[in-house]
Order: C-alpha cells, then structure tokens, then sequence
C-alpha cells in the first residue's frame, strides 16, 4: 500500500510539471518585455506607457483564463445517474452481461440518456458506478466521470469538459492575443538589435529570443485555437470528433449540432457581453443536451444519417429536440406526441 500511495503521490506532483513550465515562461517573458525592453531599450515614455498599458490588459485575460482553466473542479454526474439501491445489488450480482443490461436499460428508462456503445448497449462506468450521461466520459488522470469531457490536458493539468470550456478556449484566445502583442512590439527592436542598429546591451539576449518564443508560441496556439473554436461552431467535442456518437439510430457526428449561433450560445453563453470574460456563462447542466435526431421516427432518422456527407446540421434545416433542461428559442417549431409525452421538434435554417 505505501509504495503505491508513494507513486501515486510522485505522479500528482508530476503532473505539475508542465504547468510549471509554461508559469516560467511567463514569467520569464514578463521580465524581458517589461524590464529589458520598456525600462532600458525603448526611449520615448509615450511609446514605453503605451506599451505596458496594452501588455499588461491582455497578459491579465490570459493569466485570468488559464487560471481558472486550471482550478475549475470537472463536472460529474449527479447521484440520479446512479443506480437505486437494489438495481445495483441486482447488478453486482448478475455475471450475464446481456442481463446487467437489462437492468441499465430499466434505470435508463427514466434518465435523458440518447446514447449508446457502438454495440448499442447503455454507457455504465464500472469505476465511477453510474450511468454516464450523454457525452460524459471516464477520464483515467483524474480518475473521474467528466461531464461533457473534450479531453485531459497536461498543460493544466486538468480534464477540459463542461464546467471549464469556455475558460480554456479563451486561455487560447488571450494566450495567441498575448503573444501577437508582443511580437507586434518586439518586432521593430528585434529588426535594429539583428541589424546591429542598437548597442550590444544585455537586453539584446532577452529580446532576440522573447521575439522568437513568442512567435513560435503564437503559431501553435493559434492551431490549437482555430481547430476548438470549429469544434465549437460544429457543437463537439475532441472525443466527439474522432469518434461520433452513437444515438438508437447510429452514430451520427452532427448528433448534437443545433446550428451555429446556438452551438456557439451552448458554450459561451447567450449574452455576447459575457463572451470575452472568463465568467461561467455557458447553457445548460451538463447532463441533458438537444440532440437532432431523437424522437424522430426511425425512416426519417435514418434517411437524415445517410446524409451525412451533407448533413442536416451543415445544410440547410436541422432537426432538433428540446433536453431535459436546456431552452432554446425556436424559430419554427411543431408539437408531436410520443408515447404520451409532448416532443418539440425544431426546425431552423441554418445562418
């Protein structure tokens, strides 16, 4: 027991390391601009004001967001994703997984559960013990059921789900709009230090390199940024992206897709004022999501599926239904009754 509490500890602290790193870096950068360029190479107060004013707005954002990337506990399913009492002794009892399932399936009966495996059986967690909600998965770092998991990132050490999205595509955002500020005035000093325009100064290290390791991290930060702010636009997850998920009929990688705008409001918010701060703003609980397909019947499922290479959520009209707690308003909508419960079914043409 002590050397594997011993390992488990060294691989905690561990996980901080690259955390560490990028904090030094800041640091590091914070002393070459603020120190090496506007205290002792720029000579003009005005240009030397101007500059720190605007560095120090966008490094607050980006130290604002990636700390509460950081810091936001995941979200995990309530106790209602959990089995009763007696379905779970039931459960833990029975060795045939086609009647483990049968029990699942009773439980799931009265949860806003769409999804499956790809085997269409009903998505259980045997460490966690609970049902998972639809686009919920086990994350194996934190040792954790995620709400809405995109995935675990070591760079902050934290699984990236439901309840810190928002915090970390802004992270990107400020972290690119940070090092574009300083490459944009950096540049003209770099150009007159490698031209040898300015005097051999022990800020001529600092900012040679400052302009290159913020160069370097602006490109790889924007690639990371373009490729979640269109996932974003299509409503999935990194999971979701490389693995579509399966509803009762099929797979279907456009599944949680409700057009742009509502894809867009779905994470950051339905009010464009709290968009650019790194305030929880983003729609729902984590446990219930719209999805386009469910409820529909089946024929008119499948014909939607077989489109997917032009799908629905891409063309011109989307098909959606209204989740357990999530509302939305709806541009054209039609009632139906299904199995004696009310459906509303959405249509909306696409921006």
């Amino acid at each position: 027991m002590a050397p594997s509490h011993a390992l488990r500890c060294c691989k905690r602290a561990l996980n901080w390391v690259p955390v560490l790193f990028i904090n030094l870096v800041i640091g590091w950068s914070y002393y070459a601009y603020v120190v090496e360029l506007c205290v002792y190479t720029i000579p003009n107060n005005a240009e030397r004001i101007s500059y720190l004013v605007i560095f120090h707005l966008f490094l607050t954002m980006f130290i604002w967001s990636y700390w509460k990337t950081i810091f936001s506990k995941p979200a995990s399913p309530s106790k209602a994703f959990g089995l009763p009492r007696v379905e779970k002794e039931a459960y833990e009892r029975e060795e045939r997984a086609e009647v483990q399932q049968e029990i699942l399936k009773k439980v799931a009966r009265n949860l806003p559960i769409y999804t499956r495996t790809a085997g269409g059986a009903v998505r259980y967690c045997n460490p966690c013990q609970v049902i998972k909600p639809d686009r919920c998965h086990h994350c194996s770092t934190c040792e954790m059921c995620v709400l809405k998991m995109d995935h675990h990132c070591p760079w902050v050490n934290n699984c990236v789900g439901f309840s810190n999205y928002k915090y970390f595509v802004l992270f990107l955002a400020y972290a690119a709009l940070y090092c574009a500020v300083i490459c944009a005035t950096v540049i003209q000093y770099f150009i007159k230090f490698w031209t040898k325009e300015l005097p051999e100064t022990h800020a001529k290290f600092h900012i040679l390199f400052l302009f290159f390791v913020a160069a370097l991290f602006f490109i790889s930060v924007l690639s990371l940024l373009s490729y979640h702010l269109w996932l974003v636009g299509k409503n999935r997850t990194t999971i979701e992206a490389f693995r579509a998920p399966v509803f009762t009929n099929g797979p279907d990688k456009n599944g949680f897709s409700l057009g742009f705008s509502r894809n867009v409001a779905e994470v950051f918010g339905d009010q464009a004022k709290h968009w650019i701060f790194p305030v929880y703003s983003s729609l729902g609980d984590g446990h219930s999501f719209l999805a386009r397909l469910v409820h529909i019947d089946p024929e008119q499922a499948n014909s939607v599926l077989q489109q997917n290479g032009k799908s629905l959520a891409d063309g011109e009209t989307n098909l959606s239904v209204h989740g357990n707690n999530i509302q939305h308003t709806a541009d054209d909508s039609k009632e139906k009754v299904d199995e004696g419960q009310m459906v509303s079914v959405t249509v909306e043409s696409e921006p």
